[in-house]
C-alpha cells in the first residue's frame, strides 16, 4: 500500500470549497498530503478550517479563475503557503452557462472558457514547469462526460471539456518522459450543485438514471480513490488518459 502513501506530498487543488473538488482534495489529505485548498469566495477559509481542526495539513487561497494574472497569483501563494511548489496539482474548479447556442452571450463563453479551460492550461504550465526542474510531478484535470458527448445549451462548457481532455493528451505527450504523468478524470452524472436542474426534473432524471447500470447518481467521495491513484507513484505509468467515473455511463 506504500505506492498510495502520498506522505511528504505538496499539492494545489482548485474549486476545492465544495462538490467534487473539495472531496478530492479531503482524499489527498487522507493519504498524507499537505494541501492548499483554492476556492473563488472565503468560503475556503471555512473549509480549511474544518480539516485543519481534524488534523490535516492544509491552507486556503482564493482566486477567481476568470480574471486574468489570477492563475499565476494563485500558484504564487500556493508555493508561499506550501514553501515549495506542488508536487500534484488538481484542476477541479469549473463552472456552466446555459443558454440556447444561438443566444448564447458572448460575456458568458469567454467566462467559461477562461476558467475551465484557460485558467487549467496556466496552472499545468506553472506547475509543469516546477515539476520539469524536480524531475517528477503528478497533474490531475476534471474533464467531464461532455468531454465525449455535445451535450444541450452548453456549448461552452462542451467546448471547455473537450479541451481539457486535448490538453491533458497534449501536456502529456512532452512532459511524461520529464518524470510528470498528466491525466484526467471524467466524471459521470454527480448528485452536485452544478446538475441540480437536471436532478429536480422527474424526466431528465429518469432519463439518466435508466442509462447508469450502477443505477446511482455519483457522489463526490466517487472521486476520492481515483484521485489518490493518479497522485501517487501507483499510476507511474499512466499518461495522457481521460478516466471515467461514472457508474457504467459510457458503456451503456
Amino acid at each position: 500500500m506504500n505506492d498510495f502513501d502520498l506522505t511528504g506530498k505538496k499539492a494545489l487543488v482548485t474549486g476545492a470549497s465544495r462538490g467534487l473538488g473539495r472531496d478530492m482534495a479531503e482524499a489527498l489529505m487522507e493519504a498524507g498530503a499537505e494541501v492548499v485548498l483554492a476556492g473563488r469566495t472565503q468560503e475556503v477559509f471555512q473549509v480549511a478550517d474544518h480539516y485543519k481542526k481534524d488534523g490535516y495539513q492544509c491552507h486556503a487561497a482564493t482566486a477567481d479563475l476568470s480574471q486574468d494574472g489570477a492563475a499565476a497569483g494563485l500558484f504564487s501563494t500556493a508555493a508561499a503557503l506550501l514553501a515549495d511548489a506542488p508536487d500534484i496539482l488538481v484542476n477541479a474548479a469549473g463552472v456552466q452557462s446555459r443558454h440556447p447556442s444561438e443566444a448564447f452571450p458572448l460575456a458568458d463563453w469567454q467566462n467559461v472558457i477562461n476558467v475551465n479551460l484557460t485558467a487549467v492550461f496556466q496552472l499545468c504550465q506553472l506547475s509543469g514547469l516546477k515539476m520539469i526542474e524536480k524531475g517528477h510531478g503528478k497533474i490531475i484535470n476534471v474533464a467531464s462526460m461532455l468531454s465525449f458527448f455535445g451535450g444541450i445549451t452548453v456549448p461552452a462548457y462542451a467546448a471547455s471539456k473537450g479541451g481539457v481532455a486535448q490538453l491533458t493528451k497534449a501536456l502529456a505527450n512532452e512532459w511524461s518522459g520529464k518524470g510528470i504523468n498528466v491525466n484526467a478524470i471524467a466524471p459521470g452524472y454527480m448528485d452536485t450543485d452544478m446538475n441540480t436542474n437536471l436532478i429536480n426534473d422527474p424526466a431528465r432524471n429518469q432519463e439518466i438514471l435508466r442509462r447508469i447500470p450502477a443505477g446511482r447518481w455519483g457522489k463526490a467521495s466517487d472521486m476520492k480513490g481515483i484521485t489518490i491513484f493518479l497522485a501517487s507513484n501507483a499510476s507511474d505509468y499512466i499518461c495522457g488518459t481521460v478516466i471515467p467515473v461514472d457508474g457504467g455511463y459510457l458503456g451503456r
